[in-house]
């Protein structure tokens, strides 16, 4: 009888053992009612897709001023134009553009063609989402991704002109592009990771840079030449140093801020 217990609580004993062993095998189920308690334990973005309530801070010297502009314009612009067609307008001008300044090499008087083609470039870069906006037809994804894709292609047009136009040694046109790039990138980061939209950068935005650039080609139509420290200098190699050295110092300067900022949002508890 002794025996006889003994093999049963051996054989049960060796069948616990190996099912213990199949069991720890396989992938431990989750209750249904433990799987809302996972997910909830998943690491949120804090960051928001474009919309129409995302913050657009824009902070720049003449942005009132242009606002104004922009909805008297709106308002008056036929209902025959769409947003889109004034996307299409801009982007054809800041093209334009880069082949003017690509025909400034054997003509000078491109230059004032460069004038005329950033002129339209901000009516149709700038009227296009006010437009929307007014008459209420707005599409926050898709006018965030196909704006700011034409905004790359037409600084790609426009850097290269000047590359090609003689007046800007190309390393530095180059400069440039990378320089707009990186701060491109770093404003749509900031936009997905803070919710924010900046349009201007020290008080600087797309319109202050269309100014200075109008200015610069009056100044280099009449004297593309400068003396500076007893040597020749071209007018805009000179420009461009300063603004390739400004947008390297913005880069840095908001990504330091940001990353500071998202540290504070996303701290670990200790």
């Amino acid at each position: 009888m002794a025996i006889s217990n003994q093999s049963i609580i051996s054989q049960t004993a060796s069948k616990s053992c190996s099912q213990l062993v199949r069991e720890s095998l396989k992938p431990c189920p989750v209750p249904v009612n433990d799987k809302s308690a996972l997910i909830n334990k998943a690491p949120k973005l804090h960051g928001k897709q474009p919309s129409a309530e995302m913050l657009r801070v824009q902070q720049s010297w003449v942005a009132s001023a242009e606002r104004r502009a922009l909805l008297w314009l709106a308002t008056r612009t036929p209902r025959g134009i769409t947003p889109d067609h004034l996307t299409g307008f801009g982007f054809a001008a800041q093209i334009s553009a880069g082949a003017c300044y690509a025909l400034a090499r054997y003509n000078r008087f491109a230059l004032l063609g460069v004038i005329l083609c950033l002129a339209l470039n901000w009516l149709g870069d700038s009227l296009d989402g006010t437009l929307a906006r007014v008459r209420q037809r707005q599409r926050p994804r898709y006018g965030f991704y196909v704006d700011h894709m034409v905004d790359s292609f037409g600084a790609l047009a426009l850097m290269g002109g000047l590359a090609e136009s003689g007046f800007m040694h190309p390393s530095i046109a180059i400069g440039l592009l990378i320089a707009f790039l990186m701060l491109s990138i770093q404003s749509y980061l900031a936009t997905y990771s803070l919710g924010e939209f900046h349009l201007s950068f020290w008080r600087f935005g797309p319109t202050e840079l269309r100014i200075l650039l109008s200015i610069g080609n009056v100044a280099l139509f009449w004297k593309p030449v400068v003396h500076l420290f007893n040597r020749r200098y071209q007018l805009f190699d000179i420009g461009g140093a300063i603004g390739l050295a400004g947008m390297g110092l913005m880069v840095i300067g908001f990504t330091l801020q940001n990353t500071i900022r998202l540290y504070d949002k996303e701290r670990i508890p200790q």
